[in-house]
């Protein structure tokens, strides 16, 4: 008998060969039918109730797989892939995991059967090459033409990206709003210069876009209400100082002998309070918006020159404010001049549903805009604002990709008819493989028509043959219930999306493949703690044992 050797600690959990991939495939395939039914615009939606019992309605293929908390080693690239995706296209997550996992689930018999795995990665990156050949000799450029003509593109690109979301009846209505909350910013086209602020309440068509800032009233004191609601031509100072009687928390021990000396201690801080004040209103601001908490004091001293103001302003609007109307934020009262303040043709305060908001409009280097959505619930609200970024980034995608190609899965018939026909002309396995994956291709179409409850194979063989007489961009057309020549119909998609969701999921389904062990090592820190107990109670701190 020879003794057994002990190589890893104890509760180590080791699977590696054959078996392995194979389950690692199964656990991205279980993650791709948690997200499979939200393609498209026929898509359904999902209800996910976290640990603290929020509930989350998405559609956006990366919030979900968030939210899902997958602990699965392998199956987390796929999360990985979506995370990426949503964070350099913004749109195209579902597909992306979609392909992946069909990828995987194409070439799972032959993995099986014991084909090498290097060979398949191989076959892979050979079928990856050739699709971004295609792609980009296929997508079709569009010339800086004149702006209404790029608008158009722009709102077709943007409908595009939200027919698959929860608002996709008001689709017309809000792809002009994002399309003119693009065409603001600047040549960089930030995204935090597009302020999304919810406001519950009211219908979808009530949302507007502001051209300039807006931002909820912040908590007011005494005397606010006095302070004028509305200015043409104004100044505004942007202050991170404190415009209040400091609470003394510093222990600052102060002997004084007779009341007079403790008179004169609060009059000096009641003085730099009211120096600061001067200082700002002698810089002829009429707006102040500060960071930090501005008292009642000071609200009533504001009120009385007709100055208005706002303390406890978030940090982001405060920035978005300084971008729009220049200026700059000052930490000081000391040195506040006409240069550093911000100015803007109209300042108000508007009441929206149960809010107010104080809107800045006509900025004269205005690079910033504010959407203020309406609707019913929360959840809804937010599944709006999550539809709007993806229309928000495919927007920003192609003015800087100005290439698209046709949705509704043409494009990927397109690439699945080239691999079946280059695949006829090598010989030896990666003759099967990319087959495979020309199958797999054909996933986001068959999907579409799952998800509208069409017939799959029906349309499937239609377009391919369409694909094989030469008509590239013909896709699935969810309202015929039948295909169309979707670059006509205008359902259309920067080429760059197709080209990152094809590169993750070739590259994830890759790194699936090449794992064959897994080691897991037992959990750090549980071994049996003094005092018994959940956390190991017992000993506090420090108190001897």
């Amino acid at each position: 008998m020879q003794p057994q050797i002990v190589l890893l600690k104890e509760g180590t959990d080791t699977s590696q060969g054959k078996p392995q991939l194979v389950s690692n495939i199964n656990a991205c395939q279980s993650i791709v039918d948690a997200v499979r039914t939200t393609l498209g615009p026929r898509g359904m939606d999902k209800l996910i109730v976290d640990s603290q019992g929020k509930a989350t309605i998405s559609n956006d293929g990366a919030t979900i797989m968030k939210l899902l908390e997958i602990v699965h080693p392998a199956a987390k690239t796929l999360v990985d892939i979506a995370k990426s995706q949503d964070a350099e296209v913004g749109d195209g997550t579902t597909s992306v995991v979609l392909l992946a996992g069909e990828f995987l689930k194409q070439v799972k018999p032959f993995v099986e059967e014991g084909v090498h795995p290097r060979v398949i990665i191989k076959a892979i990156r050979k079928a990856l090459q050739l699709c971004m050949e295609k792609i980009n000799e296929m997508a079709v450029q569009i010339e800086k033409q004149s702006k209404e003509e790029q608008r158009a593109l722009l709102e077709k690109c943007a409908a595009t990206a939200m027919s698959s979301k929860l608002i996709h009846q008001q689709k017309d209505f809000f792809s002009k709003i994002v399309v003119d909350a693009v065409l603001s910013l600047d040549e960089l086209l930030p995204l935090n210069m597009i302020g999304i602020k919810k406001v519950t309440g009211g219908s979808l068509e009530e949302s507007q876009l502001i051209s300039g800032v807006a931002f909820k009233k912040t908590f007011a004191y005494a005397g606010f209400e006095m302070a004028p609601k509305s200015y043409d031509k104004c100044k505004i100072a942007l202050l991170n100082i404190e415009l209040e009687l400091k609470a003394e928390r510093d222990n600052a021990e102060i002997r004084v002998d007779n009341v007079k000396e403790y008179q004169k201690v609060v009059d000096a801080e009641w003085q730099i309070l009211y120096n600061k004040l001067a200082k700002i209103h002698e810089s002829g601001a009429n707006v102040v918006l500060s960071k930090l908490p501005i008292g009642d004091v000071a609200t009533q001293y504001f009120a009385d020159r007709d100055i208005f103001c706002a303390g406890r302003v978030p940090e982001e609007d405060l920035k978005r404010t300084m971008k729009a109307c220049g200026g700059a934020v000052m930490t000081t009262a000391n040195d506040i001049n006409a240069s550093v303040l911000g100015l803007c043709e109209h300042f108000e305060e508007r009441q929206v549903g149960g809010e107010r908001f104080n809107l800045f409009q006509g900025c004269p280097n205005a690079k910033t805009s504010t959407l203020i959505l309406r609707g019913g619930a929360e959840q809804f609200l937010e599944e709006t604002e999550r539809s709007l970024h993806d229309a928000i980034m495919i927007v920003r995608r192609t003015i800087k990709h100005d290439s698209v190609v046709a949705g509704g899965g043409a494009i990927e018939m397109e690439l699945s008819k080239l691999l079946r026909d280059y695949s006829r002309t090598i010989a030896g396995k990666e003759q099967l493989l990319i087959a495979a994956i020309a199958k797999g291709l054909e996933v986001i179409p068959r999907q579409l028509c799952d998800n509208a409850g069409f017939d799959a194979t029906n349309i499937l063989n239609k377009l391919r043959q369409k694909h094989a007489q030469g008509g590239q961009w013909f896709g699935v057309d969810i309202t015929k219930e039948d295909i169309s020549d979707n670059f006509e119909q205008c359902v259309w998609e920067p080429s760059i999306i197709k080209i990152n969701a094809l590169t993750a999921a070739a590259e994830a389904a890759c790194m699936v493949l090449s794992v064959d062990e897994t080691i897991k090592s037992p959990k750090a820190g549980e071994p049996p703690m003094a005092g018994g107990g959940p956390m190991g109670m017992g000993r506090g701190m420090g108190r001897p044992m």
